[in-house]
């Protein structure tokens, strides 16, 4: 990896409000051009020395992109991090982790998680001789039960879980997993760097499908490894076969989209904070609703798991929330169908508010009840929200 961009600057992310490094991209200032905003690295490839060296430490940039330099370090800078990588996708960052697994190792994931990473790991890694195993990733119980010390090589965490928003007590799965010998890798997207910090939890390897809170904007997909400084040879060892895995495979992400990851990361605090905000009030408002079964949401008390968010998210609960419709699917179903503001559509983390009747996506197999609604709160105004869900509720009831 080349010099980082914003080396000149002052920015000491250690003493530094996680609101300014995320403003001001860690003060970053183009030294040529004196712009304030980074220029677009459009090359694929970078000239040799006359002596057959690479004094630029770039060389092709699948691996040595200087485009993935500056929101690298914004990143490992929010995260407490030692260093981040970026990906094509949150699907390319997630499974590198397992990629830089050998066959025959143990992994423990939870019963509850990501759609499309489970498929991934019940498919393609257990075909490639991982021996997968789906625990319930709440119980710390459940978690000492299942590790075998030696032979399990990384426990996976998603915290909140999607689309049920479980928690996940990280620093205590920290403690079990290293007690046998296993990594812990956290998917932090739905908590974000703002609310959760995995890795100074005891988490070695944080994730996030950046396509989600990190950029912000529905308009890039993504993804983000950080670690923290390795613990010991097998943590660096395998850190630095993640890198080979980027670099190997080519899951790297384009200079644009780069670029506006970036830009994104600029207004992450601000739209993390107003999402909470909005979640919070909606899951309040329809807690105990005649129309609403259930609300499931971390930020409310009576939420299992409430206990642990209070713990390990600092400054709200996050944007997530799903809320379980009387009268089942079809009921569900049609409520997503009358929405006007809530946009029927996959994915999260944006400044719009998506509706998503998710066992429908799932299919199978899927954890998510059939009445549930899966709603993503972007940023418009929380009492809009809640009206357009009412009539979208009194119509579904009539």
């Amino acid at each position: 990896m080349g010099p980082t961009p914003y080396a000149a600057a002052r920015m000491d992310p250690k003493t530094t409000h996680p609101d300014t490094i995320a403003a001001q991209a860690l003060g970053w200032i183009d030294e040529h051009t004196r712009a304030v905003i980074p220029p677009l690295h459009v090359s694929s490839t970078y000239l040799r020395d006359p002596d057959n060296q690479y004094r630029s430490g770039r060389v092709y940039a699948r691996a040595d992109n200087p485009a993935f330099d500056q929101a690298e370090a914004v990143i490992t800078a929010l995260e407490g991090g030692h260093q981040t990588l970026l990906f094509a996708s949150g699907m390319a960052a997630a499974t590198a982790v397992f990629q830089a697994l050998a066959p025959g190792d143990h992994v423990l994931a939870p019963q509850v998680m990501y759609w499309s990473l489970r498929n991934w790991l019940m498919t393609f890694a257990t075909g490639w001789g991982l021996e997968v195993e789906l625990i319930d990733m709440t119980s710390p119980a459940a978690v000492q039960a299942a590790l075998r010390p030696g032979k399990t090589a990384l426990v996976w965490v998603e915290t909140p879980a999607n689309p049920l928003w479980t928690l996940t007590d990280i620093a205590a799965t920290a403690r079990l997993a290293h007690a046998a010998g296993a990594l812990l890798a956290v998917d932090s997207t739905v908590a974000t760097p703002v609310l959760t910090q995995p890795l100074a939890l005891g988490a070695d390897i944080v994730m996030h499908a950046a396509t989600k809170y990190l950029n912000g904007h529905s308009d890039l997909v993504a993804g983000t490894l950080t670690t923290r400084a390795p613990a010991d040879a097998k943590a660096a060892a395998h850190w630095q076969r993640v890198r080979q895995v980027r670099s190997q495979i080519g899951g790297t992400l384009g200079s644009f989209e780069a670029w506006l990851l970036l830009r994104g990361l600029r207004t992450l605090p601000l739209r993390v904070r107003a999402a909470c905000a909005s979640a919070q009030r909606i899951a309040e408002h329809f807690q105990g609703h005649p129309l609403v079964a259930q609300v499931l949401y971390p930020g409310l008390p009576a939420f299992v798991g409430h206990e642990i968010a209070k713990a390990q998210m600092e400054g709200g609960y996050g944007g997530m929330l799903s809320v379980r419709v009387a009268g089942g699917e079809a009921a569900a179903i049609t409520v997503a169908a009358h929405t006007a503001l809530w946009k029927r559509a996959t994915s999260l983390g944006g400044t719009e508010s998506l509706i998503e009747h998710r066992a429908s996506v799932e299919g199978p197999g899927t954890p998510a009840p059939a009445d549930l609604l899966r709603l993503s709160v972007g940023l418009e105004h929380a009492d809009d929200l809640i009206a357009d869900l009412e009539q979208a509720l009194a119509r579904a009831h009539a």
